[in-house]
């Protein structure tokens, strides 16, 4: 599974993120999980953490804090899409934050498709013993990032 993960994950040497630090947020209204991946040194996107969603201020200051103390080099924002591509008013609002983290910090922000990313975190949750077989909502945020940031990556090295 490992090296599965390590050639699925893994982008080209002279790609301009080798070795970058990514790192991807799945915005909810009460929390942001956060996941990151350093580009060919990690083995895949993991979980990080979650940030309280206590209004943009408080966040915008925390993306920034996490940016500095994790060295991060580019943000991914999952954008939340219909299952036709359509947007819905969340998708607006995404991108919109998107725009203002943009101006806030002092790394490229870019978006990535969300759509039924947190199924996919709960369905890992299941199926994992990591998590005990069961859905935890402390940790649900920082694993759809991650299935985010994976799907980020995915799409990098298809259009590489």
């Amino acid at each position: 599974m490992y090296s599965n993960h390590m050639s699925e994950f893994h982008l080209p040497t002279e790609h301009s993120l080798h070795l970058k630090v990514v790192m991807c947020l799945d915005y909810g209204e009460k929390y942001i999980g956060v996941a990151t991946y350093c580009v060919n040194r990690d083995p895949y996107p993991t979980p990080y953490g979650r940030i309280a969603n206590k209004g943009e201020d408080f966040v915008m200051k925390e993306i920034k804090r996490l940016i500095d103390d994790e060295c991060v080099d580019l943000m991914v924002v999952g954008v939340p899409y219909l299952l036709d591509g359509k947007s819905t008013p969340q998708t607006l609002k995404l991108v919109e934050f998107t725009q203002r983290l943009s101006s806030f910090v002092s790394v490229p922000v870019q978006n990535q498709d969300e759509t039924l990313s947190t199924y996919e975190a709960e369905s890992r949750m299941k199926n994992s013993p990591q998590y005990n077989f069961q859905v935890d909502h402390s940790q649900i945020d920082a694993v759809a990032a991650s299935v985010i940031l994976e799907d980020f990556i995915r799409t990098t090295k298809k259009n590489s």
